[in-house]
């Protein structure tokens, strides 16, 4: 049986881009960053969370994709038809607030739901993630 995720993969336009997101905006702590023949290999955790790693994996021609299909994922990621993942905090508009003044940008406010409160921001890719205060 599976007992555990390690690493999931979020497309990037940029990893150097999205490096500054992650750790400068949301203050993910880097895990593995590691140029080799193919590319580079970068992944990140939010701090006290080890254990599990997003892959911020570059949409270009290489590891993952040819040139074709690198286009078509870097179109999805400009057009914002990709989702993140949703993040948990403990106080939703003290985080909500902070991330704001990094220039994190918000397609929607927190807003009380039937499992807690959320709010919807993007990253500098243009994927999609939520942010959410589970219902105590």
């Amino acid at each position: 049986m599976i007992s555990k995720i390690s690493h999931h993969c979020i497309f990037v336009l940029n990893q150097d881009s999205a490096y500054d997101f992650y750790v400068n905006k949301l203050g993910f702590k880097i895990v593995t960053d590691a140029k080799f023949d193919k590319g580079r290999w970068l992944t990140v955790c939010p701090k006290g969370m080890e254990g599990f790693e997003l892959v911020l994996m570059e949409a270009t021609k290489g590891m993952m994709f040819d040139e074709a299909s690198a286009e078509a994922m870097r179109g999805l990621l400009n057009s914002g038809k990709m989702g993140g993942a949703s993040y948990e905090c403990e106080d939703i508009y003290a985080t909500y607030e902070e991330m704001k003044a990094k220039g994190v940008k918000f397609t929607k406010e927190p807003t009380k739901e039937f499992y807690g409160v959320a709010a919807v921001f993007v990253d500098d890719s243009g994927n999609w993630a939520s942010l959410t205060e589970k219902k105590k």
